[in-house]
């Protein structure tokens, strides 16, 4: 890993915390993992219970066989979620009970948590979403709703910190998606946009086979998500650095979209989805230059 600035060498003091949230995290969302370790100490618990929890409904339709015992599980988190915010004590499970913790530690909004599970239901169906507008509605609902809890936890009531939110959570969303598009296939899976495959002369069983990502098509999606990302940057200025860990997905999203780029928008490239050795670098850049 490359050498970084003294001052930045020691920024993960991390806490003896329920293993279950960071447990989960650290190994199926590495890079938010990262970027939540540049958080204040005390209040990395409370982002990775929430971390955790987004992991439980993004990978529902992962786990179940069919899109009703997926409309099940979403209901479950529903009502956990009823028992925490009308004072009953939280079920036992590894991630219900510290997320219940930070919702009564920080006061977190339930609209966010109603709107990420009822976004989730999208994902229970097969058919992609409709227009790029469609997907990043979904990506507001989802990724960008995460965020603005995360940004709860850490105090922040700027207005330009929640804007700046949205547009970072969609574009760490359509970058997401694009790299995630061979892992997609393999389930029978599409997400990227209906209109862009018809526009692009693209068949759908062409693309689950691996072989239809081309240019034509990904390549709006990550045209987008650079909109968005300048979108955040010109909100540089208003935002509070209390703000910037939990926006560190812009950077992140920002090295990703250099390779897709690199690699001519190809989310096949084995390029796309390596190792990258200088991300903890880049995000201590980010936290203590408040670059995002």
């Amino acid at each position: 890993m490359p050498s970084r600035p003294a001052e930045a060498a020691q920024p993960v003091d991390v806490q003896p915390v329920d293993p279950g949230p960071i447990d989960l995290v650290r190994r199926y969302d590495h890079d938010r993992f990262l970027a939540s370790l540049f958080a204040p100490a005390g209040l990395r618990p409370a982002i990775w219970a929430l971390l955790a929890f987004n992991l439980e409904i993004a990978r529902v339709r992962e786990v179940v066989s069919q899109p009703v015992i997926g409309q099940i599980r979403l209901q479950w988190w529903r009502d956990a979620l009823d028992e925490i915010y009308t004072g009953k004590p939280p079920r036992r499970h590894e991630v219900v009970e510290p997320l219940a913790a930070a919702i009564v530690a920080h006061g977190l909004t339930r609209t966010h948590f109603d709107t990420m599970i009822d976004g989730r239901e999208f994902d229970l169906g097969d058919e992609p979403p409709a227009s790029l507008d469609a997907l990043e509605r979904y990506l507001e609902q989802t990724s960008s709703r995460l965020i603005d809890l995360e940004l709860e936890v850490l105090g922040v009531t700027a207005p330009a910190a929640f804007e700046a939110a949205r547009h970072a959570g969609v574009a760490w969303g359509l970058i997401g998606l694009v790299r995630a598009v061979p892992f997609h296939a393999a389930q029978g899976r599409i997400y990227l946009p209906a209109d862009l495959m018809a526009g692009a002369g693209i068949d759908r069983d062409v693309l689950l086979a691996g072989k239809g990502a081309s240019a034509v098509l990904v390549k709006p999606l990550v045209d987008r998500a650079a909109e968005h990302l300048m979108a955040v940057r010109r909100r540089r200025k208003e935002i509070p650095r209390k703000a910037v860990s939990a926006l560190l997905v812009a950077r992140q999203a920002a090295a990703y979209l250099r390779r897709l780029v690199q690699s001519g928008y190809d989310p096949f490239d084995p390029h796309v989805n390596a190792p990258d050795p200088g991300a903890v670098f880049r995000l201590a850049v980010g936290r203590y230059l408040a670059l995002i």
